[in-house]
């Protein structure tokens, strides 16, 4: 069984017909693949079982979150994934179709050969723990929103402090040439926010989804506002908590264990959802987008903040990735950016304003996996292994979908108008994006200091730590 590796791959590429991307390492310690490509390592025979029994990217996310799959050292978890996704959307791979008469053909009786020799046919293996188990109920009722929001949401608040940083905000940062760190470019993402939504002292901010409150301390301390923030993440709900307390702010601001479905003490001067309404669902975003028009005043602004995909081949169905499903965002749903305007015009609004942060995703993403990665045994013993692997596989991945283009994000600037039209906007964007110039009083927003140096990543990473 010396070439173990060569047979594997020999019989792969024969059955599909194309090179493998990767150089693949047997539990033997055979090799075999492309000279030059990046190297995966096959631990035993149960990570041939986990391929075998799901094919593709279920598969394959099953293999590295277990351990049955590693990076051999030296390898680059981005080079990897940008193989595989590279791989994944070739044509011949997109075509794909596997039949019965080819894997039980000449080529698939060959595959099946090189399984028995390597003794990986079995039954089907138990997948990790972490994936999370089949949610229960209506599709986006409440119960099961909060299911699926729990299974994301609460892994606990000291992980995701490790992996966001000291300003817990949980969405892409804003690149501006003065930030020099992740917690300067979060801090201009949320006065981003603000300037767009017009606030000044006094007013009356709705923040749907609040996280951990960022984004309320921020409008608060800088434009006088008092706030309201609703979420359905217990852990969530009790760190912003603490947080609003210990900033002395818990006269002007409060946070809510409470779905947007149950916000009924409007109106509103301006709404922020920053990272919700990927959780809403196509079904529920006509509920959404009008519930929201409803609680604004007129002339109030809506500042919608979300993920969005592609629109789908012609004539092919869009396909949800089975490993962000199971393992981090249940339920979850993307939308092309051109339906999610046309929701929000049917509800009510006008829409005037779409900004593109794609590029700023990317970059905030190498930030958290490089923060993960930095501090890779504190996070194992807070969240488990296997909970660090799925957390570094999907933020890695997903860096690249924003870089490629795969997947974007979009601020959407939308104005419940008037009864006679009107919007209340300055002509201009210059305009409306200018700070309040009446607020001396507020403490100044400023750019922040230097990141600390990072502390090397801990060898049980097996492979090279990423760069941002």
């Amino acid at each position: 069984m010396a070439q173990l590796a060569s047979q594997l791959v020999e019989a792969l590429e024969g059955l599909l017909g194309i090179p493998v991307p990767l150089r693949v390492q047997a539990w033997d310690g055979s090799v075999a693949g492309p000279p030059g490509a990046p190297t995966v390592v096959l631990r035993g025979r149960r990570a041939l079982r986990r391929l075998l029994w799901q094919p593709g990217e279920l598969g394959l996310a099953r293999a590295y979150v277990s351990g049955d799959l590693e990076l051999a050292p030296g390898a680059d978890l981005y080079e990897v994934l940008a193989a595989v996704a590279l791989f994944a959307e070739r044509p011949e791979i997109r075509r794909l179709r596997l039949g019965p008469a080819d894997v039980l053909g000449p080529k698939g009786r060959r595959v099946l050969a090189a399984l028995l020799r390597a003794g990986a046919l079995g039954p089907r293996p138990v997948p990790p723990p972490e994936e999370a188990r089949a949610v229960q109920g209506r599709l986006h009722s409440r119960s099961r929103d909060r299911a699926a929001i729990s299974h994301h949401y609460d892994v606990g608040n000291d992980f995701y402090a490790l992996v966001l940083g000291p300003s817990m905000v949980y969405s892409c940062a804003y690149w501006v040439p003065a930030a020099k760190s992740l917690e300067a470019a979060q801090e201009a993402k949320l006065d981003l926010i603000c300037r767009k939504l017009g606030l000044r002292p006094g007013m009356r901010l709705l923040d749907v989804g609040c996280g951990w409150g960022s984004l309320l301390l921020h409008a608060a301390e800088h434009y006088g506002v008092t706030a309201v923030g609703v979420s359905i993440s217990t852990e969530q709900v009790a760190l912003a908590r603490r947080r609003i307390e210990e900033a002395g702010l818990s006269g002007r601001v409060e946070v809510r264990l409470q779905d947007y479905r149950e916000i009924q003490d409007g109106p509103f001067d301006a709404i922020s959802s920053v990272g919700m309404a990927e959780h809403v669902g196509a079904e529920q975003y006509r509920v959404y987008a009008e519930g929201l028009h409803g609680l604004l005043v007129p002339g109030g602004r809506l500042l919608n903040h979300q993920i969005a995909r592609r629109p789908d081949h012609p004539g092919e169905p869009h396909r949800t990735s089975p490993f962000i499903d199971r393992y981090v965002f249940p339920d979850g749903e993307l939308s092309p950016v051109g339906s999610t305007v046309a929701r929000l015009e049917e509800a009510g609004f006008e829409v005037r304003d779409v900004e593109s942060l794609r590029e700023h995703y990317g970059l905030t993403l190498r930030e958290w996996v490089a923060n993960l990665e930095a501090r890779w045994t504190e996070a194992v013993g807070l969240a488990g292994r296997g909970r660090a692997r799925v957390w570094r596989l999907y933020m890695a991945a997903s860096a690249l979908a924003f870089e490629q283009n795969r997947i974007g994000v979009n601020q959407i600037l939308a104005v419940r108008t008037g009864p006679e039209g009107e919007a209340r906007f300055p002509a201009t964007r210059e305009e409306w994006l200018l700070r309040p110039a009446d607020t001396p009083h507020l403490r100044p927003f400023a750019t922040g200091p230097e990141p600390a140096a990072a502390t090397p990543a801990d060898p049980d990473l097996g492979d090279r730590p990423s760069v941002r």
